[in-house]
């Protein structure tokens, strides 16, 4: 096999969760355009089928699925759903995110609670159904969406002359460093099944922000920018496809370097 084919993802079937945001967009669309078959699916129905749309008119075989994280029953209907569709899933990429507690430190136990049994509890979950699938043909990519502030500590001055994250919240911080040691525990206990279970830490994604956010934040990296609507496309593809078949337990920062200075 030559090194460019080991990039495809033709006859593979993938899951994306929460394929209509900044980052789940280019997600779903590289994964498509690499070949496979892809389901999204988040609470946000109508998002999703727009994105689903788009690629079916290119030609791609994208399908869009109702999930809500919060509940088992949702979580255990997609699972069968697309098992009793396809028969197997060769990737799943756990993206999706719910902000509860994102504003500040000053939150009651059910406020994080809320946050950490989506972000935290329901990848547990959603991550063991789709594995048992993938311990039955002894292969599969388990491709976890953490962040680069999963890995560092808040930067304040990146906000000097905005208004904005005035009163930082530790939840996300907590639950990205805890996806990431999550990633480490599932490729220990998934590798004996040939199951690879890696780790993508993006940075900062420039989307509008005010002109002194963006021009602080991408001083702080090495190559001067925040990321774009492609940059995650080929870490994706590199860590669902067997070019990476000797690789798992990693966490590939995609952030221009911000973590590396």
């Amino acid at each position: 096999m030559s090194v460019l084919n080991t990039f495809s993802l033709k006859g593979k079937t993938a899951l994306v969760t929460g394929g209509a945001g900044l980052y789940g967009r280019q997600i779903v669309e590289a994964l498509a355009e690499a070949g496979a078959k892809t389901f999204i699916a988040s609470r946000g129905i109508e998002a999703l089928e727009a994105v689903a749309q788009k690629l079916r008119d290119r030609g791609y075989d994208v399908t869009a699925m109702h999930l809500d994280l919060s509940l088992d029953a949702s979580i255990e209907k997609v699972h069968a759903d697309i098992i009793k569709q396809c028969g197997t899933c060769d990737i799943l990429v756990n993206n999706a995110v719910t902000r509860s507690a994102h504003d500040g430190w000053a939150h009651d136990l059910e406020a994080y609670d809320i946050s950490l049994h989506v972000n935290a509890s329901a990848l547990f979950k959603i991550t063991y159904l789709f594995a048992q699938n993938m311990k039955a043909q002894k292969s599969g990519s388990i491709i976890n969406i953490s962040s680069m502030m999963g890995i560092v500590g808040v930067e304040m001055d990146n906000y000097l002359g905005t208004d904005m994250m005035p009163d930082p919240s530790p939840i996300y911080f907590f639950e990205k460093g805890g996806m990431i040691n999550f990633t480490r525990w599932a490729a220990s206990v998934l590798g004996p099944e040939n199951i690879r279970v890696n780790c993508l830490s993006p940075g900062g994604y420039e989307a509008g922000q005010p002109a002194p956010f963006i021009a602080n934040y991408s001083a702080r990296t090495q190559l001067g920018r925040m990321a774009n609507d492609t940059d995650l496309k080929g870490a994706i593809i590199f860590l669902a496809s067997d070019a990476s078949a000797y690789i798992t337990g990693t966490n590939i920062p995609v952030d221009g370097g911000y973590t590396a200075k």
